[in-house]
Order: structure tokens, then C-alpha cells, then sequence
């Protein structure tokens, strides 16, 4: 059996593959050279980030670059309770999302503290719970 599976082995190993340049294969991911949306503000943002993260040496500026990048069903929404629960013991700080936010019905009855958002677009639900809870969306 064993010398069944080795000359097996020779036959397929000279028709196998290709040599491949120095450098080898791409391997993983790849990060998208330009968004794929259409959107001039976007495309607007894009050059801005894309500036700042060549210039800065701030990472933050690189994630939000390769999120811009992101087509949509990758920038999924977030709703206020998600929101709110990572802003929790970040008081005075802004909370940035790439994405949509959106209102949660969840919470109808509960009391929203304060939130600075900036987001690429506020549903007008949630915009109008950030206002009125003291918080500002930008």
C-alpha cells in the first residue's frame, strides 16, 4: 500500500504548482484602496483621513480611514443602548462611530445620560433622544 501512495506521489509532484516570484503569495486581507461608495462627503472624508494617518502617527486616524473604506454591509448600525454602554465611565469624551446610529425602542422608558456623538449619519429618533438627554450630535 505504501508504495502504491509513493509513486502515486511522484506523478502529481511534476505537474503540481507554480514558481512563485520573490515575495511569495498575498496572504490575509486586503485593505481597499478607495471606497466603494460613491458619496462625494465620503470620498471627501477618505482624502482627509488618508492625509491625517500619512501625517499623524495616530492609529485612531488609520481605523477610522479603513473603516471609510468599509462598504456597507461591513459598517453595520449601532443602536443608543450599545452606545451608551460603552460610553459608560467616558464622561467628557466623544464617541465616534463609522457607521449609522440608530434609536432603540428598548429604551423608552430609561433616562439617556449625556452623550457627545459624531457619526457619519443619526437617525432623526436618535438624534432627537441625544438632544433631549443634554448630549449634541456633530
Amino acid at each position: 500500500l505504501l508504495a502504491t501512495l509513493d509513486s502515486h506521489r511522484h506523478t502529481t509532484t511534476e505537474t503540481m504548482g507554480i514558481d512563485l516570484v520573490a515575495g511569495g503569495r498575498a496572504v490575509g486581507h486586503k485593505q481597499r484602496k478607495t471606497p466603494k461608495s460613491e458619496n462625494v462627503y465620503i470620498r471627501l472624508l477618505v482624502k482627509l483621513y488618508e492625509f491625517l494617518s500619512r501625517r499623524t502617527n495616530s492609529t485612531f486616524n488609520q481605523q477610522v480611514l479603513r473603516r471609510l473604506k468599509q462598504s456597507k454591509a461591513n459598517r453595520p448600525p449601532i443602536g443608543i443602548a450599545r452606545l451608551n454602554r460603552y460610553m459608560k465611565g467616558q464622561d467628557g469624551k466623544i464617541a465616534v462611530f463609522v457607521g449609522t446610529v440608530t434609536d432603540d425602542i428598548r429604551l423608552t422608558g430609561h433616562t439617556l445620560p449625556a452623550l457627545k456623538v459624531c457619526a457619519l449619519r443619526v437617525t432623526e429618533s436618535a438624534r432627537a433622544r441625544i438632544v433631549n438627554a443634554g448630549g449634541e450630535v456633530l
